[in-house]
C-alpha cells in the first residue's frame, strides 16, 4: 500500500460523494427521519424507547453504508473507472482502504448528527457518554462499508447488489438482539449471532447504555467489529475485479 495514493484516492471519492446530493441526503437525512419515527412509536415507553433508539444508532449506519458503498463500487467497475485506475500504480488495497477512509469520514458526520439529534431533541438517555455512542456507530458504519465492498465484487448489476441485503444485512439485524435478547434465543441461534459482527457492535452500544464508564466488554465488541472491517477490506481486495464481464 502507498499512503500517498490512498489519501489522494480518498480525496477523489470524497469529491464524488460531495457532488452526489442524493447520497449525502440519504446518509444524513434518512437516520434522522427513522429515529424520529421510532420516537413517536415508543414515546410512551421511555426505557424501551432508549433501548431501541440506542441500538438503531448502530444499525442504521451499517445498513445505509452497505447499500451506498456496494452500489458505488459497482458503478466504478461497470463504468470502466477501475480499469483505468489500475493502469496507474494504484493497488487494490489502496483503493479499498481509500473507500473505507472516505466513507468513514462520511459515517463520522452521519453518526455525530444522528447522535446529537437523538440526545438533544429526542431525549435519548444513556448511562455512558454520547461520544462512545458515536465511536461505536462509526465502527458499525465501517462494517457496512467493508461488507458492501466485499459483496459488490459478486454483483454484476445494481439490482444484484441490493439482493445481498436479505442475505448479508438482514440476518445480522434480526440476530443482533434488537427484537429478542441474544440470551433468550435458541442455543444455535445464539451461536450464529456470535459469529455475526453487528451483534458485537450492538452489545457494545448496550454497554454504553447501562454503564457510566467504558467497560471491557464494550471495548471487546468494538475491537471485534473493527477487526472484521479490516478482514472484509482485505477479502474484498482479493475478490475485486477490474470490470464486470
Amino acid at each position: 500500500m502507498s499512503v500517498r495514493l490512498t489519501l489522494s484516492t480518498t480525496g477523489r471519492v470524497l469529491g464524488q460523494l460531495r457532488h452526489d446530493r442524493r447520497s449525502v441526503g440519504l446518509l444524513i437525512g434518512a437516520p434522522l427521519l427513522l429515529l424520529t419515527l421510532i420516537y413517536f412509536m415508543f414515546e410512551k415507553n421511555g426505557p424501551l424507547l432508549d433501548r431501541v433508539m440506542l441500538i438503531m444508532l448502530g444499525v442504521f449506519p451499517f445498513l445505509l453504508m452497505f447499500l451506498v458503498t456496494s452500489i458505488a463500487m459497482l458503478r466504478e467497475r461497470t463504468s470502466g473507472t477501475l480499469e483505468r485506475l489500475f493502469t496507474t500504480p494504484l493497488g487494490k488495497l489502496d483503493l479499498l482502504f481509500a473507500y473505507g477512509l472516505a466513507f468513514g469520514l462520511a459515517a463520522t458526520v452521519q453518526a455525530t448528527v444522528a447522535t446529537t439529534v437523538a440526545f438533544w431533541l429526542l431525549g435519548l438517555d444513556t448511562a455512558g457518554n454520547g461520544a462512545l455512542v458515536v465511536l461505536i456507530a462509526v465502527a458499525d458504519a465501517l462494517l457496512g462499508v467493508g461488507l458492501g465492498l466485499l459483496c459488490s465484487a459478486f454483483a454484476r448489476t445494481e439490482f444484484q447488489a441490493v439482493q445481498f441485503l436479505p442475505v448479508v444485512v438482514l440476518p445480522q439485524i434480526l440476530l443482533s438482539g434488537l427484537f429478542v435478547p441474544r440470551a433468550d434465543m435458541a442455543g444455535w441461534l445464539d451461536g450464529v449471532s456470535t459469529a455475526m459482527p453487528l451483534a458485537h457492535g450492538v452489545e457494545a452500544l448496550q454497554d454504553v447504555g447501562t454503564s457510566a464508564d467504558a467497560t471491557g466488554d464494550m471495548w471487546r465488541g468494538y475491537g471485534i467489529v473493527m477487526g472484521c472491517v479490516v478482514l472484509a477490506l482485505v477479502l474484498a481486495a482479493g475478490t475485486l475485479r477490474r470490470r464486470t464481464a
